[in-house]
């Protein structure tokens, strides 16, 4: 069994993803009238104008279950050394981003996704570590 310092980098990388989902998901439920007239502006000019609520909703979900899971993912690393859920919680993170990159792209904001690259490499890190660890 691993020892808690051959998990660190795994949790540390659960934590950063926890941190980011968690926050940016509770964000929009608790703004969300000020998130979606952000959105609606933001895209006014691209063809997602007319599907900003509906994909406000879907991501929001997903940040909250990715950012869910990984806290789960620390706490099963923690107990049984398991990396199922966090793994999980990565994969949903990367599938955030890739959708959060496709709709910064379609709204040509180019310095926006070049930001969610960063977090991209983040999150696709975790996924590395914790299916290695998982196989």
């Amino acid at each position: 069994m691993k020892t808690f310092i051959d998990n660190a980098p795994a949790m540390l990388l659960l934590a950063f993803l926890a941190i980011t989902f968690l926050q940016s998901g509770i964000d929009k439920v608790f703004d969300w009238k000020g998130n979606l007239g952000w959105l609606k502006e933001h895209f006014s000019k691209s063809p997602l104008k007319n599907l900003v609520p509906l994909l406000l909703g879907v991501i929001t979900i997903i940040e909250l279950v990715a950012g869910f899971l990984s806290v789960v993912g620390i706490f099963q690393l923690l107990v049984t050394g398991n990396t199922i859920w966090g793994l999980w919680g990565a994969i949903l993170s990367s599938v955030a981003l890739l959708m959060l990159l496709f709709g910064q792209r379609m709204a040509k904001d180019y310095e926006g996704a070049k930001t969610i690259a960063v977090y991209f490499i983040a999150a696709v890190s975790a996924v590395f570590l914790l299916s290695a660890h998982h196989s």
